[in-house]
């Protein structure tokens, strides 16, 4: 489909076999069927096999390997196939944990995909954007994002912005003409859109003649070869340590293997067991489970109405100090009222109103023809318009066919104004909504029941003591003025002047009955609420002091007061303002940057295309699901799929559970490790027997680290948490107190294993081997309790976290499975043991936990 640009719009619609009601659903799916979704391939995913031949690609594995085929020539049979099934079962579960990941993102992904708005049947309905086909009529706003090529057939002041494809950052002004150029370059298609440009003007209709991977950015897709994914930056801070632990550790290992040779070890078995020790004391499972309790946390965060598009924001959230918040249908119900309208110098209830009346009639017909929405469909502003038109025993369809539309100039945010041109009684009107500051603006007639007159300082100030009083009570108010039109032509916004007034109508949109408490968490979290608004100062102040975020002291600003003050001015008193009321994008993005200036990590919300920059700008851009457009979803770092505030506090405390989660798998990992190298030297500088065979080694680092570091990654939130500060950006995971907790916590582990291997020797050197190795194992998945948090386990509750019971049970049936199964013993190199060594087996484990339990019991008790 070449050149599409130069055929008329009639000969497009025919090639696609469409028309301008659209597809059927039937048709639809049928084309669905033949040509297969509208999306891009993705590179192609690494297959099982390759992912398990990659968990060999280490070097201290392949070393392990080597020590496995030298002890085969050696007549060591059964350490090798100990080994070579260790090795494997560490492949086998580092595997399952790549796909398990990768599953996680994929699903995130796939909630996050956008939504397109066509007509099927000759009806509007919203599908996602991968079941868009051939022939589908797109229904383009702005905001929206173009999810398949296609031709402009409808065209109402159209504006994209096409920089995703031609690297241009201005918009480009669409026609639905044909271009009579044969050879015309991408960016000069003027009646054509493209896939991933956005809308950030106007509307149209579009039919659509290209998807998935024949669209433009298809065949960007397909010069594409493969794109790599990005470390979180607790990923990278991850793996810098470890690789400097890493280098420790060997060190370590070569000091033990020197002080084996000394003592007359062969060289071989003081080989086989310095590189077993690097194996089981280095947390190579460190990387791989920062990822899976990422986004096992984004996955719960997203079935809680929160998506993370990517996993560094969930590290952010922790750090999240302010939350610059809309007030419509975040903090509010998003189900606007009308309450009261004002015309001929009144205030008038809803129930009184008569449409009856001249005024009142011409107030009630141009809320319904200067308005996009029907009463599913729509603004939630322009919604209530239409209900109560409705509610009035009017109907609206009737009366937009009767005056039809015959031009428009859109609403955006910086004008605040629509308008739409109608032929009424042989006359062109242009009928404008907006702001009521705006409108009042721009007038100097005023419609009244006896007829049209000049406006007056007097009603002047009548208008402004009933915007007032309405605005008082909460009511957000809206202007409707009018003009008429010599003759129908382009209409421009310079057109928006010399207006005449008809009324106001007053609406409420009452605050979520949750949002009070998801502030007063947010204060108790130690992060600072703040409400931006382009409603009136007053409403905004009603509002936010209904549900806590305005308090006496704090300060209420409008956007041409924030005009008013210097950088230095609002950096004083940002602190004390709470409400910021009739702002504009611009001023968004000053806010933000003034906390930030401040060392303040900011999440900010917007639905809006002029949100987009906001929205990159704040440290977490938070998007709406509901009402958000296409382009700030895809600015924005977080999805909100209920436009909640108080989904954003879950968030927040989720984020801080999720990297809380982390940090005690990772102290659960470091401590173990610790305390078996604690053992390991101990033995070695005071000459006595090695307390750890190789297969030991290896089967303490099967056993104790990957499932239970995972189970403490699935530990739910507390209560708690928010009553924490916020994490300082700058302060690193391993804190001097944090690395302390980790020693401590090896020393108190490898003294009882040290003391058991003690016991052990007064019968023989393999009955302290293996005292030593069930006691140091069977620690390790008691000490997995104690790593769940930083309270007691009768605290956390011992069954509040299934999985965590779990791991310990599956360790603990392998483990007595190789002390009590005699067939086992010379494979694991396990002496016969008696039961009173079986008992002091379980009592030297269960101590180190006894110890950390009852200091925190008692820490605890003293500080409450």
């Amino acid at each position: 489909m070449n050149k599409l640009f130069h055929q008329s719009k009639e000969a497009v619609l025919q090639l696609v076999e469409s028309d301008g009601r659209g597809l059927s659903t039937t048709e639809a799916q049928h084309r669905l069927a033949k040509n297969g979704y509208n999306q891009l391939e993705e590179t192609k995913s690494k297959g099982v096999l390759r992912v398990f031949i990659e968990q060999f690609a280490d070097l201290l594995v392949i070393i392990l390997i080597v020590a496995a085929f030298v002890s085969m020539l050696t007549d060591n049979a059964e350490s090798a196939i100990v080994i070579f099934a260790v090795i494997i079962m560490n492949a086998i579960l580092g595997t399952v944990q790549h796909f398990k990941a990768e599953k996680s993102l994929k699903s995130l992904q796939a909630l996050s995909a956008p939504i397109a708005k066509v007509l099927r049947d000759g009806q509007r309905m919203e599908i996602p954007s991968k079941e868009v086909v051939v022939g589908d009529i797109l229904v383009l706003e702005a905001g929206d994002l173009v999810v398949a090529d296609g031709r402009v057939i409808d065209n109402y002041s159209l504006q994209v912005n096409e920089s995703s494809l031609t690297g241009e950052s201005e918009s480009v002004n669409k026609l639905d003409g044909v271009i009579e150029e044969v050879e015309v370059a991408l960016g000069d298609q003027k009646n054509m859109v493209f896939s991933s440009s956005m809308i950030t003007y106007g509307r149209a209709l579009v039919v659509v003649t290209t998807t998935g991977m024949q669209t433009e950015l298809g065949r960007i897709a397909q010069l594409m070869n493969a794109t790599k994914e990005k470390k979180t930056p607790l990923q990278v801070s991850l793996d810098d340590f470890s690789k400097k632990l890493s280098f420790v550790i060997m060190g370590i290992c070569a000091l033990v293997f020197g002080l084996s040779i000394w003592r007359a070890m062969p060289i071989l078995d003081a080989m086989m067991f310095a590189v077993a020790l690097a194996v089981a004391a280095i947390p190579e499972a460190l990387s791989s489970i920062v990822t899976i309790v990422l986004a096992l946390g984004t996955q719960k965060m997203a079935d809680e109405h929160a998506i993370m598009k990517n996993l560094r924001a969930v590290e952010g959230l922790g750090c999240v100090s302010v939350i610059c918040s809309d007030k419509t249908g975040t903090l509010t119900q998003n189900k606007m009222t009308v309450q009261k309208i004002f015309v001929d110098g009144k205030i008038i209830d809803k129930n009184d109103v008569d449409k009856n009346k001249h005024t009142q009639g011409f107030l009630l017909r141009s809320s319904v023809l200067c308005n996009d929405a029907s009463t599913s469909i729509g603004d939630p502003t322009e919604i209530a318009l239409v209900d109560f038109f409705r509610k009035q025993e009017l109907d609206e369809e009737e009366m937009r066919r009767e005056l039809a539309r015959i031009g428009e100039i859109p609403f955006d945010s910086e004008r605040k104004l629509m308008s739409t041109l109608h032929e009424i009684d042989g006359k062109y009107y242009l009928l404008t909504k907006g702001a009521i500051d705006v409108v009042m603006e721009r007038v100097d007639q005023i419609h009244q029941e006896e007829g049209v007159r000049a406006l007056t300082d007097s009603d002047r100030e009548k208008i402004e003591a009933a915007t007032l009083e309405l605005s008082s009570e909460g009511l957000r108010v809206l202007g409707f003025v009018y003009k008429e039109i010599e003759e129908i032509r382009e209409l421009d916004v310079k057109d928006e002047f010399d207006y005449c007034f008809i009324g106001l109508i007053a609406m409420v949109d009452p605050p979520r009955e949750e949002s009070a408490q998801a502030v007063a968490d947010c204060k108790r979290a130690g992060i600072k609420p703040v409400m931006i608004t382009g409603d009136h100062k007053i409403t905004a102040k009603s509002i936010a002091t209904k549900i806590g975020i305005y308090e006496t002291g704090d300060l209420a600003v409008e956007g041409i007061e924030l005009d008013r003050m210097s950088d230095d001015e609002l950096t004083a008193q940002v602190e004390k303002i709470s409400v910021y009321a009739r702002v504009s994008p611009e001023h968004k993005i000053r806010i933000v940057d003034t906390w930030q200036r401040k060392g303040k990590i900011v999440a900010m919300t917007g639905d809006g295309v002029n949100d987009a920059p906001a929205l990159k700008k704040a440290d977490i851009g938070i998007a709406m699901g509901i009402t958000g457009t296409a382009v700030s979803k895809d600015a924005a770092s977080m999805i909100l799929t209920d436009d909640n505030f108080a989904t954003i506090i879950k968030a927040v405390t989720n984020g801080r559970n999720i990297y809380s989660n982390i940090k005690n798998s990772i102290k659960f990992l470091l401590s173990g490790n610790m305390s078996g190298i604690i053992a390991v030297l101990y033995t070695s500088i005071m000459a006595l027997p090695v307390p750890f065979t190789p297969v030991h080694l290896l089967f303490i680092n099967l056993l104790t680290d990957s499932l239970p570091a995972i189970a403490i990654g699935m530990e739910h939130s507390t209560k708690d948490l928010l009553a924490e500060k916020p994490r300082d950006t700058s302060e690193g995971i391993l804190t001097k107190e944090y690395l302390q907790g980790i020693i401590s916590q090896g020393i108190i582990i490898a003294i009882p294993t040290i003391g058991a291997f003690y016991l052990g020797l007064q019968t023989s050197p393999t009955v302290a081997s293996t005292m030593a190795f069930a006691t140091l194992c069977m620690a390790r998945l008691f000490h997995g309790f104690n790593c769940r948090g930083k309270r007691s386990i009768f605290q956390l509750g011992l069954f509040t976290n299934m999985s965590s019971i779990y791991a310990f049970l599956a360790g603990m049936i392998l483990l007595n499975t190789v002390l009590f199964v005699p067939a086992l013993h010379s494979m694991f190199n396990i002496a016969e043991l008696t039961g009173m060594q079986v008992g002091i087996i379980y009592l030297a484990a269960f101590i180190p936990t006894l110890l950390i339990q009852l200091k925190r019991i008692i820490f605890s008790s003293k500080t409450n």
